[in-house]
């Protein structure tokens, strides 16, 4: 796997991540040695860019990979995120951007992690009762203490990446980006990072799993899956969608690969960094071939053809999960 700068503040990541939320949270039933056994062949293939968030759980992510990975800290890229406002139980009490509750979330992040200090740190949701320049000012805080490297935020329109920007300079901004979630493309959010020097990691880049041609049926998730309560997974929709994940998976074969993997190689060719979440080594596997696959412009027209932007039923967003 080879490595790239995410953003212009000296951030070296590895071309594709791994997104740990699903060991955790919201997709079904989990495994967790063969989570661990996933995080660690990640980093044995060079998949080194480990994304989490106190929110999975709340912290059983965070500590997931604390045990997981705690002895090849030097190895991984380690990002983690806060917003909800948590007590050490777990009770969730909404949104806190304040820079009080801001310090406390990274002093938890750390000591869960086991780790001194963080390479990512991203404001998962903007608090929209506290100015962003308040929380992205704490945040600061942290890189001047040692207990950050490098700041993010994740899912803010344009005007906010550029004022968070200009109070502390952003290394990524995390947003759902995929050939089934092509929004920043059109609201202006691809362009104003690209113009900044942000560097941009795409979460559910397949689709929620159904660009792998894994889901085609409301009954091949989990009765407990959250992916069940989202409008894009509604029967109809999942139907609807499933000709589009077919075009998308000639498309692949005519080329050797999957779907997932054609799928995040049109992500790759647009410049920016995937995180795919698994929970399994196979998945892994089949994923990280995606960083090496080249398109070629009739490649990429054909993928654009087969799925083109508005062409997908059934909206993104529910109550969860929220990446």
């Amino acid at each position: 796997m080879h490595t790239l700068s995410l953003g212009s503040q000296g951030l070296v990541v590895s071309a594709q991540g791994l997104g740990a939320m699903g060991m955790s949270v919201w997709y079904g039933e989990r495994d967790e040695q063969e989570s661990i056994a996933t995080l660690n062949r990640a980093v044995d293939l060079g998949i080194t860019h480990i994304d989490t968030a106190e929110a999975y759980g709340p912290f059983a992510n965070e500590l997931l990979i604390g045990r997981a990975l705690g002895g090849r800290r030097q190895e991984i890229t380690l990002a983690t995120k806060f917003a909800t406002e948590f007590d050490d139980d777990g009770t969730a009490h909404g949104h806190n951007g304040t820079p009080a509750y801001a310090h406390r979330a990274v002093d938890r992040s750390l000591k869960h992690l086991g780790v001194d200090v963080i390479d990512l740190y991203y404001l998962h949701r903007v608090d929209p009762k506290v100015p962003v320049e308040e929380t992205i000012g704490a945040m600061a805080d942290m890189v001047t203490a040692g207990k950050v490297r490098h700041l993010g935020i994740s899912e803010a329109d344009p005007d906010t990446i550029r004022r968070a920007h200009a109070t502390h300079p952003l290394t990524a901004l995390q947003s759902e980006y995929s050939l089934f979630s092509r929004d920043v493309e059109h609201n202006g959010v691809l362009d104003t990072v690209r113009e900044l020097g942000i560097g941009f990691v795409a979460f559910s880049p397949l689709g929620r799993g159904v660009l792998s041609g894994k889901i085609a049926r409301r009954d091949d998730l989990a009765a407990d899956d959250a992916r069940r309560g989202l409008p894009r997974f509604a029967e109809d929709n999942l139907a609807a969608n499933q000709t589009i994940v077919d075009r998308l998976s000639s498309l692949a074969r005519s080329k050797g690969i999957t779907s997932a993997q054609l799928a995040l190689a049109w992500l790759h060719h647009q410049g920016v960094v995937p995180i795919p979440g698994t929970k399994r080594r196979s998945y892994l596997e089949e994923n990280a071939v995606a960083a090496e696959v080249q398109l070629s412009s009739d490649d990429l027209a054909a993928v654009e053809a087969a799925v083109p932007y508005g062409a997908v039923a059934g909206d993104r967003e529910g109550s969860r999960p929220r990446s």
